[in-house]
C-alpha cells in the first residue's frame, strides 16, 4: 500500500530517559552534563494501524496541521520532509516510512554508506576537575577512558579548553596537555580526537597542537569560536608540519552558508551539525554538497544515547561518514538491542524504520 492510503489519527506527546554510565563533568564552556534525563519524543498514528516514533526535532505542528493529512503528503521519501511547519516531525515521519514500507531508514536514505561504522567515545570530559573540594586529577580521566574501553570503545574524544574558564590559562592549557598525553600512553592504539568548546583562542591552539604533536590527533573539534581566517591559519600550519589531522567544525550555531566556504576553500574538514537540532532531513539537503567538496560529516549526536543510532543510520543512509559521536548510556522504554556494538564498530539492523521498538507500542 502506497504512502497516499495512509492516513495520520493522532499526534502523541511522550517522553523517553537516558542513563549514562557515571556521572559526566565539565567542558570549556559548560558545568556538569550530570547522569542523562528526558527527551521529549512523539508518536504517529496511521488508520491502517501503523505507527512511528522519534525525538522531536524543534517545534511541534498544531495536531489539526497533520491529523487527516496522508503521509505522503507530509514527507516525500526521496528528500524527506516537505513543508518545515512539520519539521519537529522529522524523525517520527522517517520511521514511520520505514515501517509502512518495511525498510530500513538507512534503505530510504539511499544506502550510500556501510551498516558498520566507527563509533567514538564523546564522554571524556574534565572528570579531573571534581569533586570541587578534592580534585581526582588525571587519573579521573583515564579511569573515564578505562571504563569506557572494558565497555567496547576504541576511539576517545577528550574534551579540552580547561583554562577557557575552570582554570588559569597557562594552568588550563598545560593539563590539557597532560591529559592527552597521559590517554596516548594509556591507548597507544586507540583513535584519539579533541573537542575544545570553542575553548582557545588560534595562537593558544596551535601551542596546545604543538605541544602533542607525537599524539597524532585524528581530528579537532571546534578549537575556537568560528572565523575563517583563523581556521586557514590552523590549516596552513597543519599542512606546514605534515599532520593528517582533520578539522571539524559546525556544531554550534551553524551558519551552514558560511561553513560551506570555509570548506570550499579546504579548512574544514568535517561537518558537524546535530543530528537532531539541525534535522535528517537538511543533512539529506547538505550531503551532496559535502560530498561535493571532498568533505565529510559526523553529525552531533552528544546528549542522547538514540541521537547515536540516529547518526549511524543517517551514516549508512548517505555516505561520506567516517565516524560517529557515542553517547554511553541506556535508553529507557525503547528496545536498542537490534544494534550491535563491538570492537568500536556500531552496525544499524536491517529492520523497518529506525529499528527501535518502542515500549508503549509494543506493549512490553
Amino acid at each position: 500500500m502506497s504512502l497516499d492510503r495512509h492516513f495520520v489519527t493522532a499526534v502523541e506527546r511522550s517522553a523517553i530517559t537516558s542513563r549514562y554510565p557515571r556521572t559526566v563533568g565539565r567542558n570549556a564552556r559548560l558545568g556538569s552534563h550530570g547522569s542523562g534525563g528526558d527527551a521529549e519524543i512523539v508518536i504517529l498514528r496511521t488508520d491502517t494501524g501503523k505507527a512511528g516514533w522519534g525525538l522531536v526535532a524543534g517545534a511541534l505542528p498544531a495536531e489539526d496541521q497533520v491529523v487527516g493529512r496522508s503521509v505522503l503528503d507530509l514527507i516525500d521519501p526521496a528528500t524527506g520532509v516537505r513543508d518545515q511547519a512539520v519539521a519537529g516531525l522529522d524523525f517520527a515521519l522517517h520511521d514511520l516510512v520505514g515501517q509502512i514500507e518495511d525498510q530500513p531508514v538507512y534503505a530510504i536514505l539511499g544506502a550510500r554508506g556501510q551498516r558498520t561504522i566507527s563509533c567514538y567515545d564523546g564522554a571524556i570530559y574534565f572528570a579531573d576537575l571534581d569533586p570541587d573540594d578534592d580534585p581526582r586529577g588525571v587519573p579521573a580521566v583515564l579511569a573515564d577512558c578505562a571504563a569506557d574501553d572494558a565497555a567496547g570503545y576504541r576511539a576517545f574524544k577528550l574534551k579540552i579548553g580547561r583554562g577557557n574558564r575552570w582554570m588559569a590559562r597557562a594552568a588550563g592549557d598545560a593539563r590539557d596537555i597532560e591529559v592527552t598525553r597521559a590517554v596516548r600512553e594509556a591507548y597507544p592504539d586507540h583513535r584519539i580526537l579533541v573537542d575544545a568548546n570553542d575553548g582557545y583562542d588560534c595562537d593558544g591552539f596551535i601551542a596546545y597542537l604543538q605541544a602533542v604533536a607525537e599524539v597524532g590527533l585524528y581530528w579537532v573539534e571546534e578549537p575556537f569560536l568560528d572565523d575563517a581566517a583563523d581556521l586557514a591559519r590552523l590549516r596552513a600550519h597543519l599542512t606546514e608540519t605534515g599532520s593528517a589531522t582533520l578539522i571539524a567544525e559546525g556544531e554550534s550555531n551553524p551558519e551552514l552558508d558560511t561553513l560551506l566556504k570555509i570548506t570550499a576553500n579546504g579548512d574544514i574538514d568535517v561537518l558537524l551539525m546535530d543530528v537532531v537540532s539541525f534535522g535528517l532531513t537538511s543533512w539529506r539537503a547538505v550531503m551532496p554538497k559535502v560530498a561535493e567538496l571532498g568533505a565529510y560529516a559526523s553529525p552531533h549526536a552528544w546528549g542522547l544515547p538514540l541521537k547515536t543510532l540516529y547518526a549511524a543510520q543517517l551514516a549508512a543512509g548517505l555516505g561520506r561518514v567516517d565516524t560517529v559521536e557515542g553517547v554511553p548510556g541506556q535508553t529507557l522504554g525503547a528496545d536498542t538491542s537490534a544494534y550491535q556494538w563491538r570492537d568500536g564498530e556500531l552496525t544499524v539492523p536491517d529492520r523497518p524504520g529506525f529499528g527501535i521498538p518502542l515500549d508503549e507500542l509494543t506493549g512490553r
